[in-house]
């Protein structure tokens, strides 16, 4: 009779699943998993990114600048000199503040020779650039 007032037996099995520290681990879980991405997502480099307009939206005006190998500048197909292309640039931002500006260059013209002129364009307030790329060709 001694043992009637004890309920639990060492050979009765436990029944119930205490689910509280379950639920304690993925919480805590979930908000370091929040915490990270929010300083992930903070140190990923920001782009500006071309939008498409939409019907009836106005294109923003672009100017085409070729550097040949010779160092040669064109705007827009045409020669011109370093001086001549701040100017004309320089009146074309006055009409367009959002005017933007192609560059392509010659495969062999300097590194240098290309940051120059993109300085070039961007002193003269430019509101943005591309450079003009050829895609790699697949070797067979």
């Amino acid at each position: 009779m001694a043992s009637m007032g004890n309920s639990f037996d060492d050979e009765d099995l436990i029944s119930g699943i205490n689910v509280t520290p379950l639920v304690d681990v993925a919480l805590v879980l979930l908000i370091i998993f929040i915490a990270t991405s929010a300083i992930l997502v903070r140190a990923a480099i920001q782009v500006d990114l071309p939008s498409v307009a939409t019907a009836g939206e106005a294109l923003p005006s672009t100017v085409s600048i070729v550097l040949d190998r010779d160092r040669n500048l064109f705007l827009n197909g045409e020669p011109i000199t370093r001086a001549q292309l701040r100017a004309a640039v320089g009146a074309e931002v006055a009409d367009d503040p959002q005017l933007r500006a192609l560059i392509a260059a010659d495969s062999s013209v300097h590194y240098g020779a290309v940051m120059e002129l993109i300085d070039l364009v961007r002193q003269v307030g430019v509101a943005g650039f591309s450079l003009n790329v050829e895609p790699a060709r697949e070797e067979e």
